[in-house]
């Protein structure tokens, strides 16, 4: 009715170690290999196709970029919140652009002081949004590069 995942499922998939699946132990996770990652989200998706999906993006989109680029701070900031109780978004699509990234128009400007980034930028289809307490949002930073 409401089109929000009940928190008692989220809790649960939480409390059994679905939502940090490839995060290191060190920060809370459970250390498993991404093909391990995929059978659980598989056999996820054989009951419910939405909890699935949630599993999905949370573990191999936004704890992967934190986990593979984020820098240390970032990993001990969010990596023990992600693997714990905060659900994760992942921002890519926009009208024109759809998922290439490389069409992508919003832009990441950067404050005279260097000490924040100015969004400017429309996002569609924003997956985990409802749930989400932090947002992996794609921007470009330096237009003027070009692709690279």
């Amino acid at each position: 009715e409401e089109e929000k995942m009940r928190q008692s499922v989220l809790d649960g998939l939480f409390e059994c170690g679905f939502m940090g699946m490839e995060i290191p132990e060190e920060f809370g996770g459970s250390s498993l290999n991404f093909t391990s990652a995929c059978l659980v989200v598989e056999e996820l998706s054989r009951v419910d196709p939405s909890v699935s999906i949630i599993v999905d993006i949370h573990n191999t989109l936004t704890n992967n970029a934190v986990q593979f680029w984020g820098s240390a701070a970032l990993k001990q900031k969010w990596l023990p919140r992600l693997a714990s109780d905060t659900i994760s978004s992942f921002a890519l699509s926009e009208a024109g652009s759809g998922s290439d990234a490389f069409a992508m128009k919003t832009v990441a400007e950067l404050s005279p002081d260097a000490s924040y980034y100015t969004l400017n930028g429309t996002k569609l289809w924003i997956s985990n949004a409802k749930e989400a307490g932090v947002f992996l949002l794609f921007a470009n930073a330096n237009p003027s590069a070009g692709y690279k």
